[in-house]
Order: C-alpha cells, then sequence, then structure tokens
C-alpha cells in the first residue's frame, strides 16, 4: 500500500497531478486544495490513498494529512464514490464541510456538483459524529447557523423590496435578544420595526 509520494511535479491541473518519483511518474487524482499547493517542476510531498478495483489502481493525493482523513470518511459513505469526494473537497474548506454536517446543513454539501438530497443527508447522518476533530467549535456552528437564519431572512425581504442595509441592524439586534429565533419570527419582527 503506498502511503505517501515525494518527488517533483511533473504534470499539474485542478484535477491530477503527475508525480515523478525518481523517473517513475505517478498519475495522482487531486482536489483543488491539493492542486493550489502545488507548483510544476518544483517538489512535492503528499499523503496517498490507494484504491484498488478490479478495472483499476487509483491514487489519492493529498496535501494534508486532515484532508486525506476527511476524504476516507467521505468515500465510507455509501454512494459518495472518490470523484464525488474530491469534488466537495474542491467546493468546500475541510471546516466549511465539518460545519455543514455538524448543523445538518445539506444546501451546503449540494453545492458540490453531483451530489444530490440523498447523498447530502446520508453524508450527514453517517458523519456528523466523526467530524468534531475538524477544529470546529460549538460556537462556529451556531454562528453558522446564526448566518444562515440571518441570510434567509434578509433575501426574502429583498424580495419585498425592503434594502438589505435598513433591515440588517434590526436583524441583528433581534438576533441578540433571541439566539434561538427562525427566519419566519425574524422576517416578522423586521417588519414590525421599519
Amino acid at each position: 500500500m503506498i502511503f505517501s509520494l515525494q518527488g517533483s511535479v511533473q504534470e499539474l491541473t485542478p484535477t491530477y497531478a503527475v508525480i515523478n518519483v525518481q523517473g517513475v511518474g505517478y498519475y495522482v487524482g487531486i482536489s483543488l486544495m491539493t492542486s493550489q499547493a502545488l507548483a510544476l517542476n518544483k517538489p512535492a510531498f503528499l499523503y496517498i490513498q490507494q484504491i484498488i478495483r478490479e478495472d483499476a489502481h487509483l491514487l489519492f493525493g493529498f496535501n494534508t494529512r486532515s484532508e486525506k482523513e476527511m476524504f476516507n470518511l467521505l468515500i465510507s459513505v455509501n454512494g459518495v464514490g472518490a470523484v464525488s469526494a474530491l469534488i466537495l473537497l474542491s467546493t468546500l474548506s475541510l471546516e466549511e464541510i465539518a460545519t455543514a454536517i455538524l448543523s445538518k446543513n445539506s444546501a451546503l454539501i449540494q453545492k458540490a456538483k453531483g451530489i444530490g438530497a440523498k447523498t447530502a443527508e446520508r453524508i450527514i447522518v453517517d458523519l456528523k459524529d466523526k467530524v468534531q476533530k475538524f477544529g470546529i467549535e460549538a460556537e462556529n456552528i451556531s454562528a453558522f447557523v446564526d448566518n444562515k437564519v440571518k441570510e434567509e431572512s434578509l433575501s426574502a425581504l429583498e424580495v419585498l423590496g425592503i434594502p438589505k442595509r435598513m433591515s440588517e441592524k434590526i436583524a441583528d439586534r433581534m438576533m441578540k435578544q433571541n439566539p434561538e429565533i427562525s427566519v419566519e419570527e425574524l422576517v416578522k419582527q423586521i417588519l414590525k420595526n421599519i
């Protein structure tokens, strides 16, 4: 089993790299995050996840051990393949993925091309107890949920023709008074206070 590769970057695209290790070029699938950390003809070190299938031996490379861990968690979910996991890692940061899972925000996970509602829900259910180690504090999750409530409320009001600037201050005040406020309640309160 190949654990890591150290060599120079022979080819580089946003989705794969060829790492030349003493004259042997290894084709490695990578995420955008890893791609941005590499440079053509420069030395590189990648953590590798090798996947052996009946028809192929595939290598996936990661700039950090954390990214490799998240990849392995994602592919452990039924219906999430290696390519989908790489697309998700290219679309969202590790912290965004973990926060989306912990705050049950399937809409954010669905931003990754090819991940639908059912798969996003399955990722949340299967990984909610496994992503705490990705540096997400409870305050960040509640701030993330708060921002979502505020954003949804402000865009609903914009549709009604109320400028964002006008409703944002009221939204902040209302959310301070009642941190558990729902989108519907926040919209009502803002309308009352304009």
